[in-house]
């Protein structure tokens, strides 16, 4: 078969510009989509990708790492609900990160942590937690909220209650600065991961995820033996994974090993290669 790999930096941009022309008339073209982002964002991510319509917000989620106690470290995320981004935030920040090859980077937060309520008023952000974040680190945890809430427009100040009850990492809260954050590693890859319809027979596309925006430079997917997988790769929204459409769909099945070869740099230059095999994962949407 037929090795056919074919990259488009913005695959959305097509859609984008299309419309009906004639002699008599010309449609005006479609407005592109915009991302805004973060001061924090645009400081440990460089600049933010494209997207084809609608207005998606850029922010960074700051994880306690468990390699350097009282530090952390900086993970980009996106939304298009602005309302939502600081309680969006807080509860992935709960939720940890510990996929890929981040696996036991991050102290997690204690089993069972809930965010209660979420408010704001004249610029204090004041989370309300349950009983289990009394377990979780006070440093770690501290400067995590902190940092995660004051990037986001208008926050002042950022208060923690535990069950109502006013909760010493207010004070740690306090004193957090930006020297408790360590320097984002090159881009990583996370996972090759397939998806297809709920109880479709085969997959339709599969998708090499990365831990932020990159420009691909190579990416090529292949059987344990070598053989290429044929079929067009793409960019994926906000530029973090690279998703090939297969040719012959029928050949991916769960657990069944990828060997990837790529290189990529994101957005402020940090470059990153590798040459693995990893075990396709399958979701159903």
């Amino acid at each position: 078969m037929k090795k056919v790999f074919l990259l488009v930096l913005c695959i959305a941009a097509v859609t984008g510009i299309m419309g009906c022309k004639n002699k008599e008339t010309v449609s005006p073209p479609s407005r592109p989509g915009k991302v805004i982002a973060t001061a924090a964002y645009e400081t440990y991510f460089g600049t933010v990708p494209q997207v084809d319509k609608g207005t998606a917000y850029a922010f960074v989620i700051f994880f306690p790492s468990s390699k350097v106690p009282g530090k952390v470290v900086p993970f980009p995320f996106f939304t298009f609900d602005e309302g939502t981004i600081k309680k969006v935030a807080i509860e992935r920040l709960l939720g940890g990160m510990d996929v890929g090859s981040y696996h036991g980077e991050f102290i997690p937060f204690p089993s069972g942590t809930r965010l209660v309520t979420l408010k704001e008023d004249h610029g204090t952000i004041t989370a309300t937690f349950s009983k289990e974040l009394e377990k979780s680190p006070e440093a770690a945890t501290a400067h995590a909220l902190a940092l995660t809430l004051r990037q986001f427009k208008g926050v002042k100040a950022v208060r923690a209650l535990v069950e109502g009850k006013e909760s010493l990492l207010s004070t740690l809260i306090d004193k957090t600065d930006e020297g408790t954050v360590l320097q984002p590693s090159p881009p990583r890859l996370l996972s090759i991961t397939a998806t297809r319809d709920k109880g479709a027979k085969n997959i339709d596309e599969v998708n090499a995820f990365f831990d932020r925006p990159v420009d691909i430079k190579e990416l090529k997917l292949f059987t344990s033996t070598g053989q290429p997988f044929a079929g067009e790769i793409y960019h994926s929204v906000f530029d973090m994974a690279a998703v090939l459409k297969p040719e012959a769909p029928e050949q991916f099945k769960a657990g069944m090993p990828v060997k990837v070869l790529w290189k990529v740099i994101d957005k402020r230059g940090r470059q990153a290669e590798g040459d693995s095999i990893r075990s396709l994962d399958i979701k159903e949407r």
